[in-house]
């Protein structure tokens, strides 16, 4: 009875994090576009609520109900190749996650370095993780 909650929730609280993981590096490509400093605070707040308010509380979620499915038997799960894979690729979803809030951070302190462009190829990360991980999960090839 408890699988298909955590299952369920595990589901909503993903499609939750990867919201903020499309739109972040999108308000990125907008703020080192902007020019004013009117633009900029207001980027400043809009990317610190979106990464504070949503996308932190999202992982989180996700993580533990990711380890509650996992939980209900270990044994099963751990004994799967696509898991371990899937497992490697939510790692390097988190390096993101956590590139993205270092990033937010020196927006905020006015030492970005980068391009709008480079934040547009940024932006496309997630996606491929997401492709990967959904395949994984749904298809389970190994």
């Amino acid at each position: 009875m408890l699988y298909p909650w955590l299952k369920a929730l595990h589901i909503i609280s993903m499609v939750c994090w990867f919201a903020g993981l499309f739109y972040l590096p999108r308000l990125f490509v907008y703020h080192a576009m902007s020019g004013d400093q009117v633009s900029h605070d207001r980027f400043c707040v809009m990317e610190r609520k979106l990464y504070r308010g949503i996308m932190q509380p999202s992982m989180l979620a996700t993580l533990a109900f990711g380890i509650g499915l996992i939980s209900l038997n270990p044994s099963y799960y751990f004994s799967q190749g696509w898991l371990h894979a899937k497992l490697a690729l939510v790692i390097l979803l988190i390096g993101y996650h956590l590139m993205c809030g270092a990033q937010l951070k020196r927006f905020a302190r006015g030492e970005n370095q980068r391009s709008h462009v480079f934040y547009r190829w940024f932006n496309e990360a997630p996606v491929l993780l997401l492709l990967a991980i959904v395949i994984l999960v749904v298809v389970r090839p190994f």
